[in-house]
Parts: structure tokens; sequence; C-alpha cells
């Protein structure tokens, strides 16, 4: 036998089910359509969020935004021993992606003219050969771009680079070679 309640009098489309517990009848509505909207747009949003965020390689990954924060420790620790430049600190400053793409520029803005744009020589020597007239150590390479040689065309660069152009530039060239 089913109870009538006060909202079955006021609305004959409400309808309520068979079972009843402690008094209680539930009823079997229809959601509202603002509420199936919510969360099928909350399904459709999270399936997106889960697919652009971690599935695609539209952003960089944790671990390569770790890796490129190292890296600019590594360049300001290195920039730092400019005082005391070795042939191991050049060697280091090859291996960081700051300081070698720093020296492409400043090699491509003074070098490139005489060494050829890949390093392959032209008027200068080629610098990705392994016959090297002046020294090859690092601290030989930063030393004839520093004071230049005498009585050839090579300039030197010391007054108008700095140290650290010239360790940048040094590092750039070094990155085409292996150390030894």
């Amino acid at each position: 036998m089913k109870k009538e309640t006060p909202n079955e009098k006021n609305n004959p489309n409400v309808i309520l089910l068979e079972h009843e517990y402690d008094g209680i009848q539930e009823y079997d509505q229809r959601l509202p359509n603002w509420w199936l909207i919510t969360l099928y747009g909350a399904i459709i949003f999270s399936a997106l969020y889960w697919f652009f965020y971690f599935q695609s390689r539209i952003g960089m990954t944790d671990s390569e935004r770790l890796e490129q924060r190292l890296e600019r420790i590594e360049a300001a620790n290195l920039a730092a021993t400019l005082e005391m430049l070795d042939d191991d600190n050049l060697w280091l400053m090859s291996r960081n992606a700051q300081f070698i793409e720093a020296g492409r520029r400043h090699y491509d803005a003074h070098c490139a003219a005489c060494h050829g744009p890949n390093l392959e020589g032209g008027i200068g020597f080629a610098l990705v050969d392994n016959e090297w007239v002046h020294g090859s150590a690092p601290t030989d390479i930063f030393r004839v771009i520093d004071e230049g040689i005498p009585g050839t065309g090579m300039q030197a660069w010391g007054g108008s680079l700095g140290p650290r152009r010239i360790a940048e530039v040094v590092a750039y060239v070094l990155s085409h070679h292996e150390q030894p």
C-alpha cells in the first residue's frame, strides 16, 4: 500500500519507489540538468587534464626542469671559477649548455669570419681537427684568443671580449672535441 505524501498531492510527477525503510521512501526522479552538466563537465575536464598534463609532452617535465636548474647552478659555479681558469674548469665549461650557447653566439659574432661558421677553417685555422699549431690545451686556446698571435691575422681579443666571453668561446670550441 502506497502512502501519499504532501509532495505527491502537489506534484503528480513525483515517483516514489515501492520499498520503505524506517518509514522513509526513496524518490525515483531524474537528476537536474545543471547537476548532470557539472558532473559530465568535470569528467571531460579531468580526462583532458590528464592527457595534456601527464601524457603529452607540450611542457617540460619535472626532471627536465630540474636538469635546467642544475645547469644554471653549474654555470654560476663555473663562472665563479673565472679567476682560476685551468684546463679542468674549461673542459667542465665545455659540457655546460649555457656556456656552449653563449660561446656559439660570441664565436658567430667575432670568429666565424676567419675560422668558418662550423669551425672548419678559412682564413684562420680549422678548429675541429686535432692539429693545433699554438697548443691544444684549453688554457693555450684561451691564451691565444686573449693575447692573439703577433705577425698573423689573429688579433688579441682580451680587451674587447674579456675573460668570461673568451672562456665561453673556448667552451664552444672544446664542445666539438673529446676530453683526453
